[in-house]
């Protein structure tokens, strides 16, 4: 498919995806059985590509069907918790996350997110070559017997030949520990189980001892900036081409008030365990330089370069280099009007100073930067140096930081928004704990 064309065309949106759904399964009147028909198979495979190419933002509550949408409720948010209900027989797609389902009969299904850290220790993943290879998900089905098929998303790419599909394993895990399914099939974006079992499951890769470790997955860059008046800071991912670990992503950067740009992703695979070198047209520092293309599960901090590029009157050039063969392999072009848009259209729903009034008390009595903070609010001309001062004499480190917060919260939102963005600097996991206790 070509980008450029997904690029210019909305007809990857949700709608004209469950659209598509529903129009090739109604030539099938029959309930779906253990024989799939192929015109399906080939139906689902492209839609799969168009989810991979077109990169849209689709929506976590809804999987497309064979008759429109299905709502996904949210049963448990701290557990990422789903729950649904398909209504008749045919083929469902999580858009948001790549994962689908081939069903003979309605059927309830849950589903919840799970971390491959916490059940795959790093040095067994080192010892036996394992590399995690797309999200891990605990599903269960009622009936079972009715589910004839689960799609794992994964991410490695089989277009250059250099993956045996036999490296390809479902782990399952259990009360016993690790159990490992060969995949009834593997297609480009996901693989197939037939007749399925469900547990705590995933996509694994396993190399045999002596291979050379050259594997080359999907990617996708995630550029976000944040807004200040005086300087402009940005965010650069490059991270699998995992639907999950991109939503992640997103909640987090969310958090410290951060704004996705719509960007590209590489257009050719890139090498698992490889570096690449980001640079800008501008010459601004870049901090790191250096990115390891890794793979960390959803919920473990991510890696990311970091620059900032003041009050950005001039386009900026970003580029993405293979380190060992010094190869381009994305560049992408961020205009002063791209960070207007992203900023008027970003959720104004979340508010620092409010957030700031609702937890006096506790950023009273924890916070860790006092003079930082103390600086970054002098600098933004929130306190003058008399009022700085005033604040460093006061006896006790509790009574300093009241003293402060009194003193921002007389002066307005614009101050209080000020304090926010300098806490979520100077101690962002303090704000991300309080944050998550307010939800």
């Amino acid at each position: 498919m070509d980008k450029k064309e997904c690029h210019e065309e909305s007809s990857s949106s949700d709608e004209e995806l469950s659209r598509r759904v529903s129009e090739d399964q109604e030539s099938s009147e029959e309930q779906v059985s253990g024989a799939v028909y192929s015109e399906m198979h080939q139906m689902i495979s492209s839609i799969y590509a168009e989810l991979h190419f077109c990169k849209q933002d689709y929506k976590y509550d809804q999987f497309l069907g064979p008759e429109g949408n299905v709502d996904v409720e949210l049963i448990n948010k701290s557990a990422n918790k789903y729950r649904l209900r398909f209504p008749t027989a045919g083929w469902y797609l999580w858009s948001a996350t790549g994962l689908g389902f081939v069903v003979r009969d309605a059927v309830t299904v849950t589903i919840a997110f799970g971390s491959w850290s916490q059940h795959l220790a790093l040095d067994l993943q080192h010892h036996e070559q394992w590399l995690a290879a797309g999200p891990l998900f605990a599903v269960t089905a009622e009936p079972e017997e009715a589910v004839a098929e689960i799609h794992l998303p994964h991410f490695i790419s089989l277009q250059a030949g250099e993956v045996d599909v036999s490296w390809f394993l479902v782990a399952h895990f259990k009360d016993e520990g690790m159990v490992l399914e060969q995949p009834s099939r593997v297609e480009p974006f996901y693989a197939v189980l037939d007749n399925p079992s469900f547990s705590l499951m995933g996509i694994l890769l396993r190399i045999a001892r002596g291979t050379r470790l050259s594997i080359p997955i999907t990617s996708n860059t995630l550029l976000y900036f944040h807004p200040h008046p005086k300087d402009i800071k940005f965010h650069l991912y490059l991270v699998p081409s995992d639907a999950l670990l991109t939503k992640m992503i997103d909640d987090e950067e969310d958090r410290f008030c951060g704004v996705r740009l719509q960007t590209s992703p590489p257009v050719e695979p890139l090498t698992f365990g490889a570096h690449y070198i980001v640079s800008n047209s501008a010459h601004l520092e870049i901090i790191p330089t250096e990115l390891k293309l890794s793979y960390r599960s959803p919920g473990e901090i991510q890696p990311f370069s970091k620059f900032y590029a003041g009050q950005m009157k001039e386009p900026i050039q970003l580029e993405i280099t293979e380190k060992r063969h010094e190869i381009l392999v994305w560049k992408t072009v961020v205009k002063p009007v791209d960070i207007q848009l992203g900023a008027a259209s970003a959720p104004r729903t979340f508010s620092g100073a409010a957030f700031v009034r609702e937890n006096h008390r506790q950023l009273q009595a924890r916070i860790g930067d006092l003079k930082g903070v103390l600086d970054d609010l002098q600098d933004n001309e929130v306190l003058s140096e008399n009022e700085k001062e005033l604040v460093e004499q006061a006896k006790t480190r509790q009574s300093k930081t009241d003293a402060l917060l009194s003193m921002v919260e007389k002066k307005g939102d614009r101050a209080l928004e000020l304090l926010f963005r300098s806490l979520s600097e100077r101690d962002p996991y303090l704000v991300s704990y309080l944050r998550q206790q307010s939800l």
